[in-house]
């Protein structure tokens, strides 16, 4: 994994997981480096290297590593399911190991090798109380009190899912700006759209809080399943097919297990005058 600086120039590596893209920076052995200003111009995909999130690697005193998520717009994100498998199997890869404990907002994750070069991690279990997702107020998080009728799950970060006929051919950018920023969310949400298309089978269609559309989202599959699950859609075990690809959500007695692939892109290096925005 590249790591440090060469010539002052900070190194990072360029992935996804099913389009869902990152810049990855690795700490370890030093202080963290990302700013809300660093993110957004290395998020700018014209002037910047573009991501839907960027990951930071820390060292930790207890966990295998630690890791920090930022939005495209510069806030935080407490979790990030496809970025977590992407980090786990990069630093899987330099420890030569095939099971990994992080260290997230979220709390103590742990990822796994599974087969066929897919890459597994245990999201916890589902926050499904008005105050754990958050909500300015208590409501009922199965049938919240909005058009179309959402179910509010929290994988960490607050996810709005709305079952709708065909989410392959709704328009995220359409309904997901206003209910990110809804008031009934005082941390904005993330807003999933799917229907079920055969059994424990669901097309899904995300818009990530300050990010917008992505081709992906790992937390946001989480929620999806943990939601057609309770609303007696589909079973515990979900395929869900997204825009860049399919991730296997697994809701057992220990969490929200994600399955699927990662991909390396490239590696770069970030020039100092970049790193000092």
């Amino acid at each position: 994994m590249a790591a440090g600086q060469t010539l002052g120039r900070l190194a990072f590596v360029k992935m996804h997981g099913l389009g869902n893209d990152f810049v990855v920076i690795d700490s370890r052995g030093r202080g963290a480096v990302t700013t809300p200003a660093l993110a957004r111009t290395l998020g700018d995909r014209h002037r910047g290297v573009g991501f839907d999130q960027l990951s930071e690697v820390r060292s930790d005193d207890v966990a295998d590593i630690a890791l920090d998520f930022w939005n495209a717009d510069g806030t935080r994100a407490g979790a990030c399911g496809n970025a977590t498998r992407c980090v786990a199997d990069l630093v899987m890869a330099d420890l030569g190991r095939d099971r990994l404990t992080i260290r997230t907002a979220r709390g103590d994750l742990v990822a796994v090798r599974a087969a066929d070069g897919l890459v597994s991690v245990n999201m916890g279990p589902p926050q499904l109380d008005w105050d754990q997702v958050p909500l300015a107020r208590p409501v009922d998080t199965l049938h919240l009190p909005l058009p179309g009728d959402p179910v509010a799950v929290g994988m960490g970060n607050p996810h709005a899912v709305f079952f709708v006929a065909d989410a392959g051919a709704l328009d995220p950018a359409a309904h997901g700006p206003a209910v990110e920023r809804d008031p009934l969310f005082p941390e904005r949400t993330n807003v999933e759209f799917a229907s079920l298309t055969g059994p424990d089978r669901l097309r899904m269609r995300v818009w990530e809080r300050g990010t917008g559309i992505t081709l992906a989202c790992g937390s946001g599959a989480c929620a999806t399943a943990v939601a057609a699950h309770l609303r007696g859609l589909t079973g515990r075990r979900v395929q869900l097919d997204l825009d860049g690809g399919t991730l296997w959500i697994d809701w057992r007695d220990d969490g929200v297990w994600m399955t699927g692939p990662t991909a390396r892109v490239f590696d770069g290096l970030l020039d100092p005058a970049v790193v000092g925005t």
